[in-house]
């Protein structure tokens, strides 16, 4: 395990922690809601992208600016904040007080707009921020210029691996307990969709019966309407077999670890990268449908659960930040049928 230390004085600055994979849905939360942590606690995770202040409008950056700062299609601002910085839980924090004149926010908490607003109670030098206001997960965000990681005396535990993926305790559910989708799947379908997208050309895409149709299909029929020359998917990862025939896009799930998206051996398929609780999902959904059933139930059925517990009333829509900024990110949108969709999309 990892323990991040002041640069400037040495001052321990976090719990001991280990390295995961950052989070899909890690800029991409519910506006006017309250969330909990991001991360889990005892890990890390970082962002390899500019994130933050200063921004730049998309006219004073240019195509080639942006590109370098890993946007290529027009977006209305362009982050030229640091890169690799290191997010934590708000509770594996130590050592550090809020700065109060730069803790703006929203409403309901601190969104970072100022910069840095946590400094190091050995020296007081700016070394993270602090982000809890309302649509956004809570956070600490350390700078990367501004901390040392060191290895910590306590080991790291058993890595996980695709075997953890197949696990019933890794799904995540895609309903709330109070009958609202989840905000971590809808951040996650609009990445996905983003990558869907990039992987056909903007084609039509035929999904597979069952918990993939059911919970995908109508995000995908808003994003890619119907049209000629269509694409199969299908979902292919640890634990399960990969369809045959091949369908053309496999959706697979991320590593909980590294990120990277699992590959059939010996298979150059394009593969479109799930957050791993949401493809073990769909791979292994259990027993219920957080789609309402019609009918009535076979007679001789008996259910003894009432009420019956809230359903979301509206089909899951992908987050429309999430799908936006992620295309946006794929140098795949700079080919001339995805540029046309980009724009034709935004207008």
């Amino acid at each position: 395990m990892d323990v991040f230390v002041c640069a400037g004085c040495g001052t321990e600055l976090t719990a001991p922690v280990s390295r995961v994979a950052l989070p899909v849905h890690t800029h991409h939360g519910g506006w006017e809601e309250l969330h909990p942590p991001l991360m889990e606690p005892a890990t890390y995770a970082v962002d390899p992208l500019p994130t933050g202040p200063p921004w730049r409008l998309w006219e004073e950056v240019g195509e080639d600016a942006a590109a370098r700062q890993g946007v290529y299609a027009p977006v209305r601002s362009v982050s030229f904040g640091a890169r690799n910085r290191i997010v934590i839980a708000p509770g594996d924090s130590r050592s550090m007080a809020l700065i109060p004149e730069k803790c703006e926010g929203y409403c309901r908490g601190v969104d970072g707009r100022a910069g840095p607003n946590l400094a190091c109670e050995g020296c007081g030098r700016a070394v993270a921020t602090r982000m809890d206001d309302c649509g956004l997960w809570q956070t600490v965000w350390l700078e990367p210029g501004a901390v040392v990681r060191r290895t910590s005396a306590l080991p790291d535990g058993p890595p996980p691996g695709w075997d953890e993926v197949e696990r019933a305790g890794h799904r995540v559910p895609p309903v709330e307990s109070d009958g609202s989708w989840s905000r971590r799947w809808e951040a996650a379908v609009g990445v996905a969709l983003a990558h869907l997208v990039a992987a056909t050309g903007g084609r039509h895409v035929i999904l597979p019966t069952g918990p993939v149709a059911e919970l995908l299909g109508h995000a995908v029929g808003r994003y890619l309407p119907a049209g000629p020359d269509a694409r199969c998917a299908g979902l292919a990862g640890p634990g399960i077999r990969t369809p045959r025939p091949r369908p053309d896009v496999l959706l697979v799930p991320r590593h909980p670890l590294t990120g990277t998206p699992w590959r059939p051996p010996g298979d150059d398929a394009p593969v479109v990268p799930l957050d791993s609780g949401v493809w073990a999902y769909l791979a292994h959904p259990g027993e219920t449908s957080p789609i309402p059933a019609t009918g009535v139930l076979p007679d001789g059925v008996l259910r003894d659960e009432y009420p019956l517990p809230p359903r979301p009333w509206r089909p899951l829509t992908p987050h429309h930040h999430a799908f936006e900024d992620t295309l946006a990110g794929l140098p795949a949108v700079r080919a001339p049928r995805l540029r046309g969709y980009h724009g034709g999309y935004r207008s």
